[in-house]
């Protein structure tokens, strides 16, 4: 007799509904090895997928999704998901050009009701849902899931509020595996520690319910008398002080159990909010995941027999780059302080960290935080830089504004991961930076062409004290330019011409485009500059260029209204004469792809410029 995997008779959850708990058992042990198969092939968050295995299968088996709402906070532990709701034959396709998004996508499925891609969001969704679905007079479940790592960000503390205090019918997920991107840092991780560590209370919960559930009216004298015990161990819990009927810890990977407490929760009357807090292990069942420091969370290709990745270019990345250029900067100036939020690997932060560790802080998934920390800091006397990627520093832009910006404090943004970022696609595209930093007054903006550049902009970074400055650099590595081990601060406001060209064309390039840019000269005959700053802008450049050459280029890896537009602003005030051609990122969110693809489709790669030089 042939054995039919139990995988190959799922296409939708509707087939989990007939399923065993045995066969769902089967099913779990499946999907985790389709998950590692698949990552092994196209790279990705495999550590987080690999945590929510028996979870996934537990909530689709229990609750009638798409019709009930299931929203996965981040997205990072998505591919189980995906696989479960019809996605499975497309999996290969993850993170690639015209195939499946690493996240959560309203436009990919019905099964995914909100799209994800940043921390903390899925209860204020959810929420939204629930108080949707009340209006309406419906009575579906909604279900938000959300890891111990994103809790420590704001967002979701507010949501819980909003929560208890509507008591609209809700159950949110803690997916608790002691370990976000990096390990979670800040009360709140040792508060959960602490929690499902705490035996006594655990003893005394489970007698308590044991031997209540055989009397009449049990969950409410179960409630009751829980109160009673936790009040006597001084134990009370968070959650259900805001409101919230918490249940657990309970064991994340015993499916069966998983299944038996969300099928009350699914048949319970209406009642309030409930959070169920499950204890995972990110990348369980795998032993190189287990075992590896950040659990594989996001990786390349590898192979399956030992979990080894595929090697890069060998070329240091410019997060590699700026991370040595700051450990050096601070040996030199006690000052000079670090602050990542929740991504000290991801930032280069952990090299800071490891050469001066009183001196370096994770604050956690709380970017606004992390600004208005930093101000204090540097109102205090003390040199900060802030790491953190551009698409999450747009979580912190009032904090920029009004904290540092306005009292004109000297903090220093490390915007990594600057313009297209690839597979990630566009929930973690560094587009908007520039054009959100710009008119902020006294806030000085770089973007270094190659890795000595952005040595130099460290260097320019440390040495100003006279406000706020921020430089952006991509992701990836650069094309291997020399880093000096004491770079020399750069001119603030001056740009460089880098080639000199006898046609009417000029490029004026802003951070990691000149390459491209001398490419594309050398078939135009076009002079290039390095603007180096977009703010203060090199006015004496911008003149010089556009007197000698009838059609400026500005090329720069970020949206529209950005330094393309701060050129135009300049040219028009000053009445320049020639044309000015800005070539950017298009205004549209560009999904997931290589870079390199990424670019091109924009047109900032070589044959994008020489086909704007020549059709202007």
């Amino acid at each position: 007799m042939t054995f039919t995997p139990v995988l190959d008779r799922v296409r939708s959850p509707d087939d989990l509904k007939g399923l065993s708990d045995a066969e769902l058992c089967a099913l779990a042990a499946e999907v985790r090895e389709e998950v590692i198969r698949v990552v092994s092939q196209t790279g990705g968050h495999l550590g987080a997928s690999l945590g929510v295995v028996e979870l996934t299968v537990a909530l689709h088996a229990v609750f009638d999704t798409p019709r009930d709402v299931v929203i996965w906070d981040v997205g990072h532990q998505a591919y189980p998901h995906k696989i479960l709701t019809g996605r499975r034959d497309r999996m290969r396709t993850l993170r690639q050009e015209g195939g499946l998004s690493g996240f959560t996508k309203r436009d990919e499925s019905p099964y995914d009701p909100f799209g994800a891609g940043h921390a903390s969001t899925s209860i204020s969704a959810a929420l939204g849902f629930a108080a949707a679905r009340d209006l309406a007079g419906e009575d579906t479940r909604v279900v938000a899931v959300i890891g111990d790592g994103a809790l420590s960000g704001g967002m979701a503390y507010e949501a819980l509020n909003n929560a208890g205090a509507m008591r609209s019918r809700l159950i949110v997920v803690l997916n608790d595996n002691d370990m976000s991107i990096a390990r979670p840092t800040g009360a709140m991780a040792r508060y959960l520690t602490g929690l499902a560590a705490s035996a006594r209370y655990r003893g005394v919960r489970g007698a308590i319910k044991r031997a209540l559930m055989r009397l009449p009216r049990a969950r409410t004298a179960i409630a009751r008398a829980e109160g009673a015990a936790r009040g006597a161990l001084g134990a009370g819990t968070l959650f259900e002080a805001m409101g919230f009927y918490y249940i657990g810890p309970v064991d994340g990977h015993d499916l069966p159990h998983l299944l038996h407490v969300l099928r009350s929760l699914r048949d319970a009357p209406p009642g309030g909010p409930v959070l169920l807090h499950a204890r995972t292990v990110k990348g369980k069942g795998y032993a190189p995941a287990e075992h590896a420091a950040d659990a594989m969370h996001g990786v390349g290709r590898f192979a399956i027999e030992t979990g080894a990745q595929k090697k890069g270019s060998g070329r240091p990345t410019y997060t590699q780059v700026f991370s040595g250029a700051l450990t050096r900067a601070a040996d030199r100036d006690p000052k000079i302080v670090g602050i990542t939020a929740a991504m000290p690997c991801g930032t280069g932060m952990r090299e800071f960290a490891a050469a001066h560790p009183g001196r370096m802080f994770d604050v956690g998934i709380a970017e606004q935080h992390a600004v208005t920390f930093a101000a204090g800091l540097a109102a205090a006397g003390m040199r900060p830089f802030v790491a953190i990627y551009s698409t999450f520093l747009q979580r912190a832009y009032d904090q920029i504004a009004h904290d540092v910006a306005i009292q004109n404090l000297p903090v220093r943004f490390a915007i990594d991961r600057a313009g297209p970022v690839g597979a990630d696609g566009a929930t973690h595209a560094g587009a908007y930076d520039i054009a959100m930093l710009a008119p902020l007054p006294g806030l000085v903006l770089m973007a270094p062409a190659d890795e000595g550049e952005l040595a130099r902009a460290v260097a320019t970074a440390a040495a100003h004290d006279e406000g706020p400055i921020a430089f952006r650099f991509p992701r990836g590595a650069g094309p291997g330019a020399p880093v000096p081990d004491t770079p020399e601060p750069l001119d603030i406001g001056r740009g460089r011409v880098v080639r000199e060209g006898a046609s009417g064309v000029a490029i004026l390039s802003y951070g990691t485009r000149l390459a491209a840019a001398l490419e594309a000269a050398q078939a135009l005959d076009a002079t290039v500059a390095d603007a180096r700053f977009a703010k203060p802008l090199d006015t004496d450049l911008v003149r010089r260029l556009m007197a000698a050459h009838h059609t400026l280029l500005t090329i720069e890896e970020g949206a529209t209204t950005g330094f393309g537009a701060l050129v135009l602003e300049h040219a028009a005030r000053a009445g320049l004469p020639g044309r000015i051609v800005p070539l950017t990122l298009p205004n549209a969110f560009q999904d997931h792809a290589t870079q390199g693809q990424q670019l091109a489709d924009a047109g900032l790669d070589a044959s994008g410029i020489i086909a704007a030089a020549r059709a202007n």
